[in-house]
C-alpha cells in the first residue's frame, strides 16, 4: 500500500496534535472494525470561528494524517465552514487515500461533526445542516464496507 508524500508528511509531523485544556466542543468517533477513534477538540470564539483544535487520534498512519489535516482545514473557520469539510475534501488535500485507507477521512469528517454537536449542545444552539454525531462510522451501513 503507497501513501501519498502528503500522507507521510502529515503522519511523520501532525499538526494540532493534542488536547485542549478547556475546548469548546469534543467529538469522538470510531470504527469498530478496524479499531481506530479520533477525538478532534475546538476552541470557537464568541463569533463562531475556530481559534484552535486539537486531535488525540488511536489508529494507522491514514488516521493520524487525516486527523491532522482535518485540523489545518477547520482552523481560523467559521462553523458553518468547518461543517463544511467532507472526507474528500480531506482527502484530496492529502493527495488521495489507498482505497482501504478512505474510511479514515470519513472518521475526520464525523469527527469535526461531532465536536461541532458537542459544542452546539453546551451552547444551546443549532447549527444548521448538522446532523446527530454517529459513535461509530459503520453504524447504518454495517453491510457495506466488509473487506476492511
Amino acid at each position: 500500500m503507497a501513501y501519498s508524500e502528503m500522507v507521510m508528511e502529515h503522519f511523520n509531523n501532525p499538526r494540532n496534535m493534542g488536547e485542549l485544556d478547556d475546548p469548546s466542543g469534543v467529538g469522538t468517533v470510531g470504527n469498530a472494525q478496524c479499531g481506530d477513534i479520533m477525538r478532534i477538540y475546538l476552541d470557537i470564539d464568541d463569533d463562531g470561528y475556530i481559534q484552535d483544535v486539537k486531535f488525540k487520534t488511536f489508529g494507522c498512519a491514514a488516521a493520524v494524517a487525516t486527523s491532522s489535516m482535518a485540523t489545518e482545514l477547520v482552523k481560523g473557520k467559521h462553523i458553518s465552514e468547518a461543517l463544511a469539510v467532507t472526507n474528500q475534501a480531506v482527502c484530496d488535500a492529502l493527495d488521495g487515500l489507498p482505497p482501504v485507507k478512505v474510511h479514515c477521512s470519513l472518521l475526520a469528517e464525523e469527527a469535526i461533526h461531532a465536536a461541532l454537536w458537542d459544542y452546539a449542545e453546551r451552547e444551546g444552539i443549532t447549527i444548521e445542516g448538522l446532523k446527530p454525531p454517529k459513535n461509530d462510522i459503520h453504524e447504518d451501513d454495517e453491510d457495506e464496507e466488509e473487506d476492511y
